[in-house]
């Protein structure tokens, strides 16, 4: 039985465990006198709990299985093979495991593999299948076990609501330590690299240096100022800006109209509308920017007589603008309608117009709000890659041009990871330096975009 049939049948332990605890705990409400007694929690309650104590135990056995027993049966198959044929190092083993392995799923000829091979393939058929057998049948005795040791604890006074939301609180904060050890252990796997990096190079010609030609540089020479990132962080802001200088007007006249003017039919559909252009893939927009905006900047600068390329930085922002419409608008609208309507009947009391109650009265109390989402699209175009990568011109030079190509960080990533290289080298390990200055960018700008809108919440609560 594999994984997958394991998670199929637990599945169905998990229906019938809760349909016992229902029943049970209904059969203990009842009496032999055809009166019921009042229980402390919903026979529901009594059905999840006998749930949790068939499930999570054989859930977690199922999991350590998991993670230990591949090490354990890769020593068994290992000690199997005579000492003549052992592998030398590490790497050696790990090839031959997946050689065994391709043997044991049937793809790999047999007729190409030694008899010790053969023979090890064998034993490793027999210690998986006995591995899945004890596996099974753990699970089934800890799920047995656990039914029957929850049904016979129902009774009246059981407070089974307490002990289900206790559990669900341990899979809250669980599911809370999991987004913060993720965020951590990307921290943490950039850091390493970067400091690795950052023993080639100088960290001054890297956050300083005005030359990025890292393919070309040699360690330990005046190359390293090939490293220098100021020629894509200018470019990062430089598209972004351009973007923020598309989606905020856009984006915030969007939301006034549809906050302020609009009429309830014509906002039912003109903000799911708009809410579209977030989830159109990335990659959409960038064939969009390289086939369609791009040669329409040309052409207008033709037309006056300006210098635009199609492949630039004007159209890279320009397109990206487009995408992070929705952000703004969205989340602005959601602002504007939540500014007091007294507010609102004050400013019109007093004499003052729709528009100037607009611009004096609800913008500047929903201020806080707008700019936390300007700063929530901004991160949002920060770490923008594939509309920069087909519509930019990948160009990582020093310009202050929007209409000349440029490069940015993620796109500079990407580059530096791309094909086969060597990951101790400099060359790939500046990556790694990029993402972490990346993720310390949008990373600040997120808390600030959240202690505003935090700010914002306390106000009108």
């Amino acid at each position: 039985m594999n994984n997958m049939m394991l998670m199929v049948v637990l599945l169905a332990v998990m229906a019938l465990a809760y349909q016992l605890g229902l029943v049970r705990s209904k059969r203990v409400a009842s009496t032999s006198s055809g009166q019921t007694q009042r229980l402390h929690s919903r026979p529901v309650y009594h059905g999840v709990l006998t749930l949790l104590w068939a499930v999570v135990p054989a859930f977690l056995v199922f999991v350590l299985w998991t993670i230990f027993s591949p090490n354990f049966i890769q020593n068994l198959v290992l000690s199997s093979i005579p000492s003549e044929f052992q592998p030398a190092t590490a790497d050696h083993a790990r090839v031959l495991m997946n050689q065994l392995n391709n043997l044991v799923s049937g793809f790999a000829v047999v007729s190409e593999f030694s008899d010790y091979q053969i023979a090890a393939a064998e034993y490793l058929q027999q210690v998986q299948f006995t591995s899945h057998v004890i596996l099974s049948s753990l699970m089934a005795t800890l799920a047995a076990t656990g039914v029957v040791f929850s049904t016979r604890r129902i009774r009246p006074d059981l407070r089974a609501r307490n002990h289900v939301e206790r559990a669900l609180h341990i899979v809250l904060i669980l599911c809370s330590g999991v987004a913060i050890l993720t965020t951590i252990g990307i921290v943490l796997s950039m850091l390493g690299e970067a400091f690795r990096f950052f023993s080639f190079v100088d960290p001054l010609d890297f956050f300083f240096g005005t030359t990025w030609n890292p393919r070309f540089s040699t360690v330990g020479t005046s190359g390293q100022s090939g490293f220098g990132m100021l020629p894509l962080l200018a470019g990062t802001f430089m598209i972004a800006l351009i973007a923020l200088a598309v989606a905020i007007p856009v984006g915030l006249m969007a939301a006034i109209y549809l906050a302020e003017y609009a009429p309830s039919r014509v906002r039912s559909v003109a903000k799911p509308i708009i809410e579209v252009l977030a989830g159109i893939p990335t990659i959409v927009y960038g064939f969009f920017a390289l086939i369609t905006v791009g040669p329409f900047l040309s052409g207008i600068g033709e037309i006056l007589n300006i210098d635009i390329r199609a492949t630039s930085a004007l159209t890279a922002g320009v397109v990206m603008g487009l995408m992070i419409i929705p952000f703004i608008s969205s989340l602005s609208d959601d602002i504007l309608t939540q500014v007091p309507k007294a507010l609102r009947d004050g400013s019109l009391g007093l004499g003052a117009t729709k528009s100037e109650t607009i611009r004096k009265v609800v913008l500047p109390a929903a201020l806080p709000g707008i700019t936390g989402a300007v700063l929530l699209a901004a991160s949002r175009a920060i770490g923008e890659t594939m509309i920069v990568v087909l519509a930019a011109g990948n160009s990582p030079v020093l310009t202050a041009n929007p209409f000349e190509a440029v490069s940015t960080m993620t796109v500079t990533i990407v580059n530096q990871l791309t094909g086969d290289l060597d990951f101790s080298s400099p060359q790939s390990l500046v990556a790694f330096a990029l993402g972490l200055t990346l993720f310390v960018i949008t990373l600040f700008l997120n808390v600030i975009a959240l202690v505003i809108v935090r700010k914002y919440r306390e106000q009108y609560e």
